[in-house]
């Protein structure tokens, strides 16, 4: 995974993660990694319209969008 978001970090692509919140609530987002951590990654997350931090350990999936997605 780590390999997967360096390189979508270099390559400023937008990724799609899901991802699992304090809370335990799993959401779909559509992120751009600006900074990798050990534990946590800093990414724009189009959804909330906002950078936000993401815990590593609590991507429980992800992947590159396929075609285009939005206006």
């Amino acid at each position: 995974m780590i390999v997967f978001l360096t390189n979508a970090m270099n390559r400023k692509e937008k990724i799609m993660i899901y991802y699992m919140d304090s809370k335990d609530e799993v959401s779909q987002r559509i992120i751009r990694v600006v900074q990798l951590g050990d534990e946590k990654i800093l990414a724009y997350c189009y959804y909330r319209k906002q950078v936000r931090n993401f815990k590593i350990d609590n991507i429980l999936s992800y992947g590159r969008l396929k075609g285009r997605m939005g206006a």
